[in-house]
């Protein structure tokens, strides 16, 4: 039930009873269960279905993440598919506690729209694949082309920024679904596709034969950090959500895997005062749960069940995966890479 809060009115010397509505974290709770984003479709590398009709991908892993956070179990997740458009309303309206949906973190996202976003948990930019035999070098070269993107995304404003901006001009066609936008380009109603390099480069691996025929731009259309989207003025989840995010890359940066974590909690236990901060990460010693409203085992949950932010990298996008996705970018930042959490302390 929603906590009544009383506010006074200024001027009349009354007071009127506003409704401040749950946190998702309790709404999970009482509910037992984790209402996630999908995809009305296949976004292939980091939301789609397998043979056995069960989701994976790198954003399905935090869905994943968050629900052994929140919940214990990184399986008591209810996945909603939802088309690009739909993932805000569907936000808004309750029909999803999150969205973790390669969705990029903007000006007007931010401002327009009633929503938050979490710290980003990945990095890409948008650029344009075309046919190698095309013969094009850069996106100056696309005048009077028939370009496709996805429907509903914020690559639509950043073409047409593009275009005014290097005063080259082409038509923008969109579909709405992954498999009908690939169609499109492989079937040449398109000259080019734009859209997510790093979803392009997985296209190019999964649906051509010779991925050499297909040329991926180097012109990055724009850097985006990619941030999961929650209901604005929710605060307690929100932060929850961070610090999920944050876990899984420090655990990464301490070398905690879900393979060596029993061993190394096991370890710890038996001399807690050796390595406190350890400690109290991985639950052995109260202290990081009882803040955010979770247990104090919620870290060890996260990597025990899901993995730390390189194991999911490797497992889903990189070299454990069929595409083979070099991390770039998304390395941590003492590799060289933009991936980095705040300080547990």
């Amino acid at each position: 039930m929603a906590t009544l809060a009383l506010i006074g009115t200024a001027g009349f010397g009354g007071s009127v009873l506003a409704q401040t509505p749950k946190s998702a974290l309790d709404l999970i709770k009482d509910r037992g269960t984790l209402r996630c984003s999908a995809h009305n479709g296949s976004f292939s590398g980091f939301f789609e279905l397998d043979d056995k009709g069960n989701w994976k991908g790198f954003d399905i892993q935090f869905c994943k993440a968050l629900a052994a956070a929140t919940l214990g179990s990184a399986e008591k997740v209810t996945y909603v598919p939802l088309s690009w458009a739909q993932r805000f309303p569907s936000l808004i309206s309750g029909d999803v506690d999150i969205v973790f949906k390669a969705t990029g973190w903007t000006l007007s996202r931010d401002t327009k729209q009633k929503i938050d976003f979490s710290m980003p948990y990945f990095v890409g930019g948008f650029q344009f694949m075309v046919p190698t035999a095309s013969g094009i070098k850069s996106g100056k070269e696309l005048g009077g082309a028939t370009v496709c993107t996805a429907a509903g995304t914020s690559i639509e404003p950043v073409l047409a920024s593009y275009m005014a901006s290097e005063n080259v001009k082409f038509k923008v066609v969109t579909y709405e679904k992954s498999e009908e936008l690939q169609g499109a380009y492989f079937a040449g109603r398109c000259d080019a596709l734009a859209g997510w390099g790093p979803s392009l480069a997985v296209t190019r691996t999964q649906k051509v034969k010779d991925p050499s025929t297909q040329t991926i731009l180097p012109i990055t259309l724009t850097l985006e950090p990619i941030s999961a989207a929650v209901r604005e003025d929710d605060k307690k989840f929100r932060t929850v959500v961070n610090w999920t995010i944050a876990a899984m890359i420090r655990a990464e940066e301490l070398g905690v895997t879900s393979q060596n974590v029993d061993g190394m909690r096991a370890q710890i236990a038996a001399n807690p005062a050796a390595n406190p901060a350890m400690a109290k990460l991985l639950g052995v010693q109260k202290g990081v749960g009882a803040d955010l409203g979770l247990s104090d085992n919620w870290v060890y949950d996260v990597i025990k069940q899901v993995g730390n932010y390189g194991q999911v990298y490797d497992r889903e996008l990189g070299a454990a995966s069929p595409y083979k996705l070099d991390r770039g970018a998304n390395r941590l930042w003492r590799n060289g890479g933009l991936i980095y959490g705040p300080v547990f302390d």
